[in-house]
């Protein structure tokens, strides 16, 4: 029997994704509380190697990882493979790539 879990979407009050420039796109993970923001940190279900993992990129192209304690937040930026606007772009804000973000699976605390 696997541990119960949530989507990180049930636990997390803010996931976005917007343009940082014309080749980067930065991503949002805001928490509503200290214990949310801690117990998503702590599972590594947001960390650069499972970032990566989740959007199938290679580790060079996150370019920023950022644990923000003042703000409950967690906020990363990939590169994008091509830029913002170019043919091909699906996305022209990059306000639609966090997508992947909301059904990761977090771990209940022990003892829930």
């Amino acid at each position: 029997m696997s541990p119960a879990s949530r989507p990180l979407s049930a636990i997390a009050k803010t996931i976005r994704s917007k343009n940082a420039g014309v080749d980067h796109i930065t991503f949002d993970v805001i928490f509503p509380d200290r214990t949310s923001y801690d117990h998503v940190r702590a599972s590594g279900a947001l960390s650069p190697a499972a970032v990566c993992r989740v959007f199938g990129i290679e580790r060079a192209r996150l370019t920023d990882h950022v644990e923000f304690d003042p703000a409950f937040a967690i906020k990363f930026t990939i590169a994008r493979e091509s830029g913002s606007g170019t043919l091909g772009d699906g996305d022209l804000f990059g306000s639609q790539h966090y997508a992947p973000l909301i059904d990761i699976q977090i771990p209940e605390p022990a003892g829930n």
